[in-house]
């Protein structure tokens, strides 16, 4: 029973970082339907500034705030610059950019930093023993800072003015500038809000596994699976979806085998796409022909 205690705990850990990952995705993709491929490599940039700042006697947690900033510099930089000139209903054009943009900033983190994993501190150190199980403080506070973020979240899309201008944006861009929302500054904020959450998921994961300039690869793709287990234009189900991936591939690496783990998850998602195509939270659309 402790063990599966520990084996639940450590993947609602990671899965609170694949949730994290998600939202971020699904911010940017509700108010500007664009699917951000480039968010993971963007957001190990990032994380790799946190690191030279740590490095430098500052802190991780002063490392923290500058891999948020960095993130959100670099997403907008590369949103006004790359994406807007594309235009609207570029769908596919955007894709491919930010996957362009993804291996050239994969390509820049390399060459800078090499490609040699690091260690990277984690927020807190040492463990806690609850009953006779042994949990380790960094999964604990990854738990508790990705709460406050998502909770956070929630506050600014159910309760501020901003929040509603956001989620008008992102039912209708074309209704939400008839109505006087800013349609390019709120796409502006939910880049920047998509990045810092990616950045903070990035600064929770590393410590755990180490940084590597494609450390987040597998991270990204299980949080895709927990965008479509949840539903993609689901802000909850991003997250639900991301800790149930997480929980969900630990039981697999633990009770089935390390190897097949995420095929366990994979088949488990498509099957329940396959029953419920938009998936737990999302909504079925339509279109008039």
């Amino acid at each position: 029973m402790d063990h599966l205690f520990l084996v639940v705990v450590s993947g609602i850990a990671s899965g609170a970082v694949y949730g994290l990952l998600g939202l971020g995705l699904v911010i940017i993709y509700r108010a500007t339907d664009v699917v951000n491929f480039a968010l993971a490599s963007m957001a190990t940039l990032a994380v790799y500034v946190a690191l030279t700042v740590v490095n430098r006697g500052l802190g991780v947690w002063a490392g923290l705030l500058a891999a948020v900033l960095v993130a959100v510099v670099v997403g907008l930089i590369v949103r006004e610059v790359l994406l807007r000139p594309l235009g609207t209903g570029r769908l596919f054009a955007a894709l491919v950019m930010t996957m362009g943009v993804s291996l050239v900033v994969e390509a820049t983190v390399a060459d800078v930093w090499g490609t040699e994993p690091r260690a990277f501190p984690p927020l807190v150190e040492g463990r806690v023993t609850i009953g006779s199980a042994a949990l380790a403080t960094q999964d604990l506070v990854v738990i508790g800072v990705s709460a406050v973020a998502m909770l956070a979240v929630g506050w600014l899309f159910t309760r501020t003015t901003l929040g509603s201008a956001m989620r008008a944006a992102a039912e209708s861009a074309t209704t939400a500038q008839i109505i006087g929302v800013p349609a390019q500054k709120v796409a502006r904020i939910a880049w920047a809000l998509g990045l810092g959450l990616a950045a903070l998921a990035s600064v929770l994961y590393v410590p755990k596994v180490g940084l590597a300039p494609m450390v987040l690869s597998a991270p990204l793709f299980r949080a895709f699976a927990g965008i479509f287990l949840g539903g993609l234009t689901s802000m909850h189900g991003a997250v639900i979806g991301g800790v149930t991936i997480g929980v969900l591939e630990n039981l697999a690496a633990s009770y089935v085998s390390a190897n097949f783990r995420d095929t366990f998850v994979f088949v488990l998602t498509v099957l329940i796409l396959l029953l419920r195509p938009q998936g737990l939270f999302g909504t079925r659309s339509f279109e008039r022909v």
